[in-house]
């Protein structure tokens, strides 16, 4: 997940979920996210990724127009999905489709998602009661599979446009940060060991080999957090302690230039400046300096740690049995919602309102599952949000997260298989280690009893501009595992507080195509997920000679990094549903 902008010295310090899309593996929920450009530390720079793997900042080159996704090749010459385009010629669409974000929680109380969130009408908020008998209590805005019950939301009715404010439960019952599924495999064969020890047995010689290399990169991972997160545990000491006195004494802005003005009036005020500006002449942020600790912090006490169960503290569920539904809470929020709020403002932000930016879909509302921690998701977790979003009505799902490892795999290709029965369409990030999935493993993925289904969508992420750069570098790719590219590198959307951050991954290039297809469902009600798979990968203008640079290595034809060998685009794919047969009476209406 290198930078191809100008050269750097690059460790890459990832933990993920997609290791990847972490989170998101890839997920590290609030930045999913590689800085690329920031931290001069000693004599290295560094990219820094969460679980997810989601690129925090924008890019060196990052000029790309104000909600690039939505533009169109044709008439902008932007590598969008042409959302604009679609908009003029079709009109708006007639129904609304419910899209389930499973991510890392929703602020579902965002200025520009007012109105565009899902509510369990069937639900009498704060009653305790599960009035509509779907199995989980209270569940206005959806549900939160890694929180306890001692953590469940209250709601309060307010004068905004959802009409109801969410208001956090108890942070002390919602996970946070977890391990990843790496220390998770090399726990489980260590206590297969001991079991089968009791016995008299022991682990197959394949297991034995397994386990000696999962400890080893545990362990050394686990060292390295540790080492890291010393150094910089150190460094936030020195800026708390320095700008605890700047501000007593009158200092209200954390940066540089500020502290650079701030004029001394005793010896303790010197000190504290020179402290200050120690830290922010390595180029960090008051940001940053917060960002990095956190981050080793929970790569050395979570991720890689051998003794975290955090899980099992908080939410209190038999994690042996895969196939409980009956646990979490319904604090959607969460402790860190900055992944899925940005993940659902992609799809559905308000449009034309006068602030923030545009989400794709215009007839979405967001249905918000928590499943998603600072750490990797659990492969219970994730069919069991499947489940939920099938059962409460959503139409697609998106899933901004993945990991190397997937344990229990068939719990969550029953659910996905069951979610084909029901005709609802899973959009999944292909993740952001640059990686060809043809080679390497990525989970969840669409293969159920070994064979790709006809309701799943792989994305991969590209950038702006047509060229060697168009994929995004970080991107995984594939010819068979990733269908299509999307626009995910340098995207602005939402970020909770009623804030607003760029990023870049395969995590942003997902909802994209989610958002796409729900758009084309509110003009196409019956159509199969199967067609509208079809209609996305096989309407792209296919890039066929186009030389790019491999997020791998290399030189390639963009054609080989994918299935479909193009970039999606939402105008084609509802052109191409409706040239050659019968246009929809509403859709020729609107087209008038």
């Amino acid at each position: 997940m290198t930078s191809i902008f100008k050269p750097i010295t690059i460790i890459t310090l990832t933990a993920s979920i997609a290791s990847y899309a972490s989170y998101p593996g890839h997920n590290s929920k609030s930045f999913s996210a590689i800085k690329a450009k920031k931290a001069n530390f000693q004599l290295h720079k560094f990219t820094l990724k969460n679980a997810k793997g989601d690129i925090l900042s924008s890019s060196e080159d990052g000029d790309e127009p104000k909600d690039w996704f939505n533009l169109s090749p044709k008439e902008d010459s932007i590598q969008g999905v042409g959302t604009e385009r679609l908009y003029k010629t079709f009109g708006q669409p007639f129904d609304e489709v419910i899209v389930a974000v499973i991510d890392s929680g929703v602020d579902v109380n965002h200025e520009d998602l007012q109105g565009k969130i899902w509510i369990n009408k069937g639900e009498i908020p704060n009653n305790n009661i599960d009035d509509d008998n779907n199995g989980y209590v209270d569940d206005v805005y959806g549900w939160n599979f890694i929180g306890g019950k001692k953590g469940m939301a209250r709601f309060e009715k307010d004068n905004s446009i959802n009409g109801i404010k969410l208001i956090k439960g108890d942070p002390a019952y919602q996970v946070n940060s977890d391990t990843l599924e790496l220390t998770r495999e090399v726990k489980r064969l260590r206590e297969l060991k001991e079991d089968l020890a009791k016995d008299g047995y022991y682990l197959l010689p394949e297991e034995v080999k397994k386990l000696k290399e999962l400890t080893k990169i545990v362990e050394e991972k686990n060292a390295s957090a540790k080492r890291y997160y010393d150094i910089f545990k150190d460094k936030k000491d020195i800026y708390d302690s320095g700008l605890k006195v700047l501000i007593a004494a009158g200092l209200e802005e954390y940066t540089i230039e500020a502290v650079n003005k701030f004029e001394p009036q005793n010896e303790e005020q010197t000190h504290a400046k020179r402290k200050v500006l120690s830290i922010y002449q390595q180029d960090f942020s008051h940001d940053e300096v917060y960002e990095y600790y956190e981050y080793f912090k929970a790569q050395s006490q979570y991720h890689y740690n051998l003794n975290s169960d955090t899980r099992s503290e908080i939410v209190g569920d038999n994690i042996h049995d895969k196939y409980e539904r009956d646990y979490g809470n319904n604090d959607v929020i969460g402790p860190d919602s900055s992944h899925g709020t940005h993940v659902a403002g992609i799809i559905a932000a308000a449009r034309n309102n006068g602030i923030g930016m545009n989400g794709v879909a215009s007839n979405v509302k967001i249905m918000a599952i928590r499943a998603v921690p600072n750490g990797d998701e659990r492969d219970k977790d994730v069919a069991n949000s499947i489940y939920y979003a099938v059962d409460n009505g959503a139409k697609v799902i998106n899933m901004s997260f993945g990991k190397s490892y997937s344990p229990y795999k068939s719990v969550v290709e029953e659910a996905v298989e069951y979610a084909r029965s029901k005709g609802v369409l899973l959009v999944h990030a292909a993740g952001n280690d640059s990686k060809d999935l043809d080679k390497n493993d990525n989970f969840p993925n669409k293969l159920v009893n070994g064979e790709p289904v006809e309701n799943w969508l792989e994305v991969g992420a590209s950038s702006y501009l047509k060229g060697p750069f168009l994929p995004a570098s970080f991107s995984n790719f594939g010819k068979t595992t990733v269908d299509i590219f999307a626009p995910g590198k340098n995207i602005h959307a939402t970020f909770p507080d009623n804030k607003y951050k760029t990023i870049s991954g395969t995590s942003m290039a997902s909802p994209v195509v989610a958002g796409v297809a729900a758009l084309i469902i509110g003009y196409l009600p019956e159509v199969t997920p199967a067609q509208l798979k079809e209609a996305i990968m096989y309407s792209t203008v296919r890039q066929t000679n186009l030389k790019v640079v491999s997020p791998g290595s290399g030189e390639v034809f963009f054609s080989e990094l994918s299935v479909s060998g193009g970039v999606a685009n939402a105008f084609e794919a509802l052109n191409s549903l409706t040239r050659d047969t019968q246009v929809p009476y509403r859709v020729q209406l609107a087209e008038l």
